[in-house]
Parts: C-alpha cells; sequence; structure tokens
C-alpha cells in the first residue's frame, strides 16, 4: 500500500554499461561473470524501486534494452554519475513527481526504497551511507532542491554538506540492505559470490 508521503517519488538508476562495471573485480571474475552480476544487481534494484515510476541513465545499448524490458524510462547517460543523478532529478520533476530516490545499480541486497521515500515533497535530503561509511549508494532529494550531487569517494559527507548548504533537513538512513554495494572483493565473499583462487 502506497502512503500520501510514498507517492509521487521517483527512482533514478544510473548505469554506465554492464560490461564496463565493477572494474575493480576483473583480477577475480571473467568478465561474463561480472556481465551477469551486474545485471542481476541492477534487476534487484528495480524490483525494490516496484510502485515507483523509474528511469534508467544510460547510453549503452545493451543496458537501454534492458531497461526497456523492465518498463523503465531511459534517459541517455550526460557522462558523470553526478550528471546522471541531476538528470534523473530533472526527469522526475518533468514527471510532476516530488521527490526523486537516486540509486546505484550494484545493491544485490536491495528490497524496497521506502526508508528514503517518506519525506515526500518536505525539504529534507535522505542519505543511506555505504557500509564503509563513504560512498552514497542511496539518496533521496526533493526535486525543487539545487542540490548539487558530488559522487565519489567521500560522497556521504559531501552531500551532507551539501544539504546543509541549502539549509534542507538531512536525514542519514542506517540501512544495512541499501548500504551494501559491491566494489571490492571483499564485498563478493560476503555475498558467497565463487571467487576463482
Amino acid at each position: 500500500m502506497t502512503t500520501a508521503a510514498h507517492a509521487h517519488v521517483g527512482v533514478a538508476i544510473p548505469v554506465r554499461a554492464f560490461a564496463l562495471g565493477k572494474a575493480r573485480l576483473a583480477e577475480h571474475l571473467p568478465l561474463d561473470a561480472r556481465v551477469d552480476l551486474a545485471r542481476r544487481w541492477a534487476s534487484q534494484v528495480v524490483a525494490a524501486a516496484t510502485g515507483h515510476p523509474t528511469v534508467v541513465i544510460s547510453s549503452d545499448d545493451d543496458v537501454r534494452a534492458w531497461a526497456a524490458a523492465q518498463s523503465c524510462a531511459v534517459l541517455d547517460d550526460p557522462g558523470s554519475l553526478d550528471g546522471a543523478a541531476a538528470a534523473g532529478r530533472a526527469w522526475a520533476a518533468d514527471h510532476e513527481l516530488r521527490r526523486v530516490v537516486i540509486a546505484h545499480a550494484d545493491l544485490p541486497r536491495a528490497r524496497s526504497f521506502a526508508a528514503v521515500t517518506r519525506d515526500g515533497s518536505r525539504p529534507v535530503v535522505a542519505i543511506v551511507p555505504c557500509h564503509r561509511d563513504d560512498g552514497t549508494p542511496v539518496m533521496s532529494v526533493p526535486v525543487d532542491l539545487d542540490f548539487r550531487f558530488a559522487y565519489g569517494p567521500g560522497s556521504f559527507r559531501r552531500h551532507a554538506t551539501e544539504a546543509r548548504r541549502l539549509g534542507a533537513g538531512l536525514r542519514v538512513v542506517r540501512d544495512s540492505d541499501l548500504a551494501f554495494d559491491v566494489d571490492v572483493p571483499e564485498d563478493l565473499a560476503k555475498l558467497d559470490v565463487l571467487v576463482p583462487r
């Protein structure tokens, strides 16, 4: 059941390319295995967005075909994660949504974005820091907030600083499922994914 606070929320999922993803895992998993995992994890994120209008931001033909098959809208990748997040926010505003969730595509434990959608149009930035307390795998912002995205190492603190700069409320969401993104081989081990020795 969708409550009023959770209504009018879109989900934007940047996906550069399945074949390019997880380069830091290249020494531990062959390309076809990395592509398969990237597609499965992205599908998990789309499933977690069920009930919300969802857009995938990518210029990769394989990703775009996959997104269309998932009944997602598709936008061209502007070339950076910050740009993709901004494009997702603009898409949500164009569709008269009040809030947008920006979710990375490598969240194998994602089940729901309810933890970051409850603020509706209120001037609150909700941030899920990654399990290393460094990155920002999931965040949500009201679409009318001129928030400057700043992804990359240390983005959790930069995004928190940006919310304060704008005078917005900041809600840090400690959700172990949404916090767990896969960046390094040690993350794979926590998922019981077979890593060749």
